[in-house]
């Protein structure tokens, strides 16, 4: 059990299937209790579930009683079209966004500007802080990001994002405690202030995870291949282990002096619950009392 309890938050992703609602409601609900700082809802590769996400968010918006920030890229939309989107989450009582580059469109190697719209994610939050009604979030990467030139150039990228106008970022997920405490110590030698909240991958799903991490830049450390394997593929085992890793690691940032965790939790809340409760945070509703 932690001596000290940190603030939590957790990131969903829009449905694109009635089943998959069903899971995304069933996840809001069963995590709402916890009481997070907030939630966030993803953005589709290509911002191909722009009308997806808008309808997740304002959904539990008004019916889970969270704080919602939705997720927004630049790809494959004109400046004007995404301040529209902007426009309409404030209309809709949104007042947070995760403001980022996004990735390049399926079928495309590498991201391109799209005709008239934002070049990167600082020109982004930039047009967002000039409303001056919008809390923005970022992302940032505790490994090199796969179009950066090491750790050095993204501290500093991050640096013009909070510059520009960003008030705190979740980083990829990590399964290093150091690899994030390195990182936490060049932002702050950087002179960056905003808060840098670890992002935490409870593993559903080894394989999967090893496919994120191929694709985000995360390292797969040997002791964690060697003990998924011990598992021989037993569900059972898979999962005691996977939240046993995902405590340790929790503990060990809050050791480290650590007081906020992003958990991304891929709409299924047994693990990330399960780890909550193990790190003493406490469901703070009844389930019944969420709407």
């Amino acid at each position: 059990m932690s001596r000290t309890t940190p603030s939590i938050s957790f990131e969903f992703f829009p449905p694109k299937t009635l089943d998959a609602s069903f899971r995304l409601w069933e996840t809001a609900r069963g995590l709402a209790p916890f009481a997070p700082d907030f939630v966030s809802v993803t953005y589709g590769a290509g911002g191909t579930t722009r009308k997806l996400t808008h309808e997740a968010v304002t959904t539990i918006n008004r019916h889970y009683g969270l704080k919602v920030a939705a997720h927004l890229t630049c790809v494959e939309a004109t400046r004007v079209e995404t301040m529209k989107i902007v426009q309409d989450y404030a209309d809709a009582g949104i007042r947070e966004i995760v403001a980022l580059r996004g990735d390049a469109p399926k079928g495309q190697d590498r991201f391109t500007p799209h005709e008239g719209g934002f070049a990167n994610s600082i020109e982004l939050i930039e047009a967002i802080a000039e409303r001056g009604d919008m809390t923005i979030r970022v992302g940032a990467y505790p490994e090199p990001h796969p179009d950066s030139n090491g750790t050095d150039a993204d501290v500093a990228w991050l640096k013009r994002k909070v510059e520009a106008g960003a008030t705190s970022a979740m980083t990829q997920f990590f399964f290093d405690p150091e690899t994030f405490f390195r990182f936490r110590d060049k932002c702050e030698a950087a002179g960056i202030d905003a808060p840098v909240i670890p992002g935490i991958l409870p593993i559903q799903s080894w394989g999967g995870t090893k496919r994120f991490a191929a694709a985000c830049g995360t390292s797969v450390p040997q002791w964690a291949e060697d003990a998924f394997a011990e598992t021989d593929g037993n569900p059972e085992a898979e999962r005691e282990l996977a939240t046993r890793i995902c405590i340790e690691l929790c503990e060990k940032l809050i050791a480290g002096g650590v007081d906020r965790l992003h958990f991304y939790t891929l709409n299924r809340p047994e693990l990330t619950r399960d780890v909550c409760l193990a790190l003493g945070i406490k469901p703070t509703r009844k389930l019944e009392e969420v709407a």
